[in-house]
């Protein structure tokens, strides 16, 4: 009886102490929610409205009906209209479309003929977008215009960047921007809570050092953890799993050290908000989950709904899986992506800032 007395009184405690703990208590409802939300909602493999250029030579009322009929089918929405082949293939470089139709201009002969009406081309970095495209080379037209196929296929179908669809070739880019906000949000979301803990923070108040210093000392140890990590991933990815680095070096140096940068101060700032180290860690997971389901990294990001997509606008994750995958598969230029390098630019230093202003409060 005594045994069960002791026990009753230890459980008491620790859901009063629980009961007390606001950022613990808010993690235990939001994770599950969050989670359910977005596997409900969020997260959906049926990709729809894949932005795309079209290229139409033949400017015809056929060329037209050709292209109605292909946005009718909602797999994709046609967001730029381009004079010429070579524009299209950059704007599939710089990440601007996933794909290109092009109508040429001997259609209506094709037509009679019953040739292939055009070509697709397609960024096949991502294979689920891949394949929601290859689902329309065997369009049927039948309905719309007098038009029998000679071949199996309506279009022709060229996948740039990943012809033979290996899907490693799109995780390992995306898998480094994974481990980056994983290591990285985690190592300094603790900074700042364990000197606390330690002790250290009433010895960094009688120093000279200001907020805004101690925040930028604290980030700049871990940037070189963070580099040596890029080049351990892509090292093996290119030699183990053959992934290609299209891309300049220098390119993807900048570009990860940008989302680097970010995603520490993003640690400073829950490292501000914490009390705890266990605190801190669950915030991390809380970030962390969003970073991996709406970034792009698992699922497309066309295919989720408009809320899913503004929040995922607001994550590192998100900006990083657009550069890193089109850096070092596309070859593409950090200039011909500069929203999502500026946005990385602006996260940091407002980061810092409110890091910075948050320490100096909790001096006060």
């Amino acid at each position: 009886m005594k045994t069960l007395t002791r026990i009753k009184a230890i459980v008491v405690k620790e859901l009063r102490q629980l009961s007390r703990d606001r950022i613990t208590f808010a993690m235990v409802v939001m994770i599950p929610l969050i989670q359910l939300l977005l596997f409900g909602f969020a997260i959906n493999t049926d990709v729809r409205g894949i932005p795309v250029a079209l290229v139409d030579q033949s400017q015809t009322a056929l060329g037209r009906v050709i292209t109605e009929s292909v946005k009718a089918t909602q797999v994709v929405t046609v967001t730029k209209r381009l004079a010429t082949v070579a524009e299209a293939e950059q704007a599939i470089a710089a990440g601007q479309v996933r794909a290109a139709l092009v109508l040429p201009k001997d259609l209506a002969q094709r037509t009679a003929q019953g040739r292939q009406l055009g070509q697709w081309l397609v960024d096949g970095s991502d294979t689920m977008v891949s394949s929601a495209i290859l689902q329309l080379q065997k369009m049927p037209l039948k309905e719309l215009i007098t038009y029998q196929a000679a071949g199996p296929n309506t279009f022709e179908v060229a996948l740039f960047y990943n012809p033979s669809r290996r899907s490693a070739v799109n995780i390992v880019p995306g898998l480094l921007g994974v481990i980056l906000t994983m290591t990285m949000v985690l190592f300094t979301s603790a900074a700042i809570v364990r000197e606390r803990e330690r002790g250290n923070l009433e010895l960094l108040i009688t120093t000279p050092v200001r907020s805004m210093e101690l925040m930028i000392a604290k980030i700049i140890p871990y940037i070189f953890i963070g580099l040596i990590q890029v080049v351990i991933i892509l090292g093996l990815g290119w030699a183990v799993f053959d992934v290609p680095i299209n891309g300049d070096l220098m390119q993807i140096f900048f570009g990860t050290l940008l989302f680097i940068a970010a995603s520490l101060t993003l640690g400073l700032v829950i490292s501000t908000i914490a009390s705890t180290q266990l605190q801190a860690m669950q915030m991390t997971v809380f970030v962390l989950l969003p970073s991996i389901l709406l970034s792009g990294f698992m699922f497309p990001y066309e295919a989720m709904p408009n809320l899913a997509q503004w929040i995922a606008e607001a994550l590192p994750a998100t900006h990083f899986m657009r550069i890193i995958r089109g850096v070092v598969l596309r070859g593409a230029d950090l200039g011909a992506m500069w929203p999502d390098t500026l946005w990385l630019t602006a996260f940091t230093l407002l980061g810092l800032l409110v890091a910075s202003l948050r320490f100096k409060k909790t001096l006060d």
